[in-house]
């Protein structure tokens, strides 16, 4: 489907405030577009720093949670810390335990089966820690919908204090202490926090009430930003400060386990950006928990032995590449259910609904958001579980809520949970069928919003792209959700030629110049056969071989880009990263 380019027009005194900020009045109009409405909003979104993070305090039920936890050091109380087995599950449970450990509380973690137990804290978590001796429990990145599991643990004598930073369903659990910044009562000012970023509060608060350095607070904040990123949370506000400066810890870790992976990944000494988490690092730690143990990630966390963990950091790296391997397999079968469908229905439902028998049920919600990219719909994909239920896993559109939409029906669900972009479920096979009916009559969704959006900053010519501005940019970072890169257009460019590179020949190297004479290097890193197919239908294939030689061709493109240095032998060229392209007649 052919993308929907829009030109983002907000209107601003771009010089004036330009002037203030010391900034180019291009880099006003970036952040005018990014939301950020005024020009104190924009020198923190510049300058923001450490101290510009909100008090712990202004939480509900911070007070209680901090004094419950300092009468349990007093007391000597054994902690157990109930956390989930994804990426931010996985950081929040060891934030905790890193905060227990320095205050001298003896702290355990403890995890559901993903596969037997499923997501979240659960009455057989609940037994194990009671057996163990342990009076306090904690949940972090789960437990705001465990009312059941909660209840069950109060009524066994524990202390509960749950973390999370999901939605609540129809009514928060009875824990003694509930800190969540999706309670329907919260009045803390930025409400984006991932689970470890709600941990790392309530830690920064147990500290301030300790007398432990603010330094020592600091050195969680790697953890942080990596699971910021990796549950894909916007990059605005806190979250922004919060990645900002864990981005610069994590290039210089001191966790020997962290650093173990950075150097098994051919990281090490590399300034770490987000990228380096999303596509990474993150995906090492997830996949334990999806197709191995969340133990071994802890593990990995918690070695202090440079041989072990070199040798567990290799271990999650090929557990990764087989979690890639598999869900290569499982996308595949969802691409071909995909066209059976479109052959035989002719268009493709509002939402999608797919049964994947095989999958292992980790990574559905990886194939629902590859399924979603491609067509541009709500995706949910299940796989059999047993007993006759099955586990699914939903990625949405911004048009989409999707937990809203499944809330309508929840009597269908055996369990669920999730928020506006993602959700993930268990039900009976049986009842597919209906929540597929009733998704699909509730949907109020058009053929615009399945169309994939390119929101345009600016239209620049690539002669404005100059060193000076390309550094201006790097104030902008670190990019992610929320805070994308800059993109910019230019309408006409002539490709001069054209070459495969890499060692899968899978990066598009062009020259290309626009219609004032200015030329630069351009690498698309799309999808290569898109771009074929693009060209060929547009003009033919003899045109895309002219430009694969390097000879005269009738290709006039249009380009979404964002400029970048390259450097090589010591000489610095501005070129281009192409996002986007189309035809446009003159």
């Amino acid at each position: 489907m052919r993308e929907k380019w829009i030109l983002e027009m907000k209107k601003g005194d771009f010089a004036g405030i330009a002037k203030e900020l010391g900034v180019s009045p291009l880099l006003v109009r970036c952040m005018l577009n990014r939301g950020l409405a005024d020009k104190e909003q924009m020198r923190r979104y510049l300058e923001g720093t450490l101290a510009d993070l909100h008090n712990p305090f202004q939480m509900k039920d911070m007070e209680q949670a901090v004094e419950l936890l300092c009468e349990a050091r007093e007391k000597g109380k054994r902690i157990a810390i109930a956390s989930d087995f994804d990426c931010d599950g996985i950081f929040s449970g060891y934030i905790l335990w890193k905060c227990f450990e320095r205050l001298g509380m003896e702290s355990h973690i403890y995890t559901p089966d993903r596969v037997r137990e499923g997501y979240g804290l659960n009455e057989r978590i609940v037994d194990e820690a009671l057996e163990d001796g342990r009076e306090l429990l904690i949940t972090c990145d789960n437990g705001i919908a465990a009312n059941e599991a909660v209840a069950y643990a109060k009524e066994k004598g524990m202390t509960v204090i749950v973390t999370d930073h999901h939605e609540v369903q129809e009514e928060m659990p009875m824990a003694d202490a509930v800190i969540d910044i999706k309670r329907p009562d919260e009045t803390y000012p930025f409400r984006g926090l991932c689970g470890a970023g709600v941990a790392f509060k309530l830690v920064s608060a147990l500290y301030d009430t300790c007398g432990i350095p603010a330094e020592e607070k600091d050195e969680l904040l790697e953890y942080v930003a990596i699971a910021t990123v990796a549950d894909v949370m916007e990059l605005r506000g806190e979250n922004r400060i919060l990645v900002k400066y864990g981005l610069k810890a994590l290039s210089h870790t001191k966790n020997i386990g962290l650093r173990a992976l950075l150097q098994v990944q051919g990281l090490e000494g590399s300034v770490i950006n987000t990228g380096h988490i999303g596509f990474t690092l993150a995906p090492c730690f997830n996949a334990a928990g999806r197709i191995a143990t969340v133990t071994q990630s802890f593990s990995l966390l918690m070695e202090t032995d440079w041989k072990e963990a070199l040798a567990k950091a290799e271990e999650l790296k090929e557990i990764n590449e087989e979690r890639k391997s598999m869900t290569e397999r499982g996308a595949a079968q969802a691409f071909s259910i995909m066209e059976k469908k479109w052959e035989q229905e002719k268009e493709i439902p509002s939402v999608v609904i797919l049964l994947l028998p095989d999958t292992h049920e980790s990574l559905v919600g990886i194939i629902a958001g590859r399924v979603k990219e491609r067509y541009g719909h709500p995706v949910i994909v299940f796989t059999r579980t047993g007993e006759g239920a099955v586990k699914g896993s939903g990625r949405s559109i911004e048009a989409y809520h999707m937990f809203q939409e499944l809330m309508q029906c929840k009597d269908l669900m055996l369990r669920f949970g999730g928020h506006r972009m993602a959700a993930g479920m268990t039900l009976l096979e049986e009842n597919l069928p209906e929540l597929e009916r009733r998704l699909n009559e509730n949907a109020m969704l058009t053929e615009e919003d399945f169309r994939p959006v390119v929101h345009i900053d600016a239209p620049m010519p690539i002669g404005f792209a100059t060193e000076k501005l390309i550094q201006e940019f790097q104030k902008m970072e670190p990019y992610g959700v929320g805070n994308p890169k800059p993109v910019f257009a230019e309408q006409h460019f002539r490709i001069l030629r054209g070459q495969r590179l890499g060692r899968e020949r899978n990066v598009l190297k062009l020259r290309v110049e626009n219609d004032k004479g200015n030329q630069c290097d351009a690498l698309y890193f799309g999808n290569m056969d898109d771009f074929e197919k693009f060209v060929c239908e547009e003009w033919n294939e003899a045109e895309l071989a002219r430009m694969y030689e390097g000879r005269e061709n009738k290709l006039d493109v249009a380009l979404t880009y964002f400029p970048t240095i390259n450097e090589f032998q010591g000489i610095r060229t501005v070129q281009i990263q192409v996002l986007n392209f189309c035809h446009i007649e003159r």
